[in-house]
């Protein structure tokens, strides 16, 4: 394994729903398989809102998850540079270089935002995966 570990960072506009609810999912998967000291995770929007979006914070409690007191933080270009891998939600007009040598995924989510319960948790659903088979990839690259 290496010493430096892997950075992942879950990053959107506005960092108060699709990014937030990625941080959560991917902290609590480094918990699960125990890579707590492996894999460094870091979160922001380009444009990040005043705070997480009242139906995240809902429907996150119903996986056991607070994000009422997380706050949206802008993300720079240079940490974005700086990580493995860079989840983007689908609103990204994130520009890296490819000599950073970044691999960037498009996951292309609809923006919880206004939307009824439901939607949201629909969303959720395909973090949650997107977030497992991240961790599954990042897992066999580490051994």
């Amino acid at each position: 394994m290496s010493a430096t570990p892997v950075r992942v960072a879950f990053m959107c506009v506005q960092n108060a729903g699709r990014s937030q609810m990625s941080t959560a999912f991917a902290e609590r998967e480094r918990a699960d398989r125990g890579l707590e000291t492996e894999v460094e995770i870091l979160t922001g929007g380009t444009h990040p809102a005043a705070h997480v979006h009242e139906e995240v914070v809902e429907i996150m409690v119903e996986e056991g998850f607070d994000l009422q007191d997380r706050t949206p933080r802008e993300i720079t270009t240079e940490e974005l540079a700086s990580c493995d891998y860079v989840a983007t939600m689908g609103c990204s007009t994130l520009e890296l270089d490819p000599a950073a040598g970044v691999d960037v995924r498009d996951w292309a989510l609809a923006d919880p935002d206004g939307q009824d319960v439901e939607r949201v948790r629909e969303i959720r659903d395909e973090i949650v995966a997107n977030v497992h088979a991240l961790f599954d990839e990042i897992e066999e690259e580490l051994q």
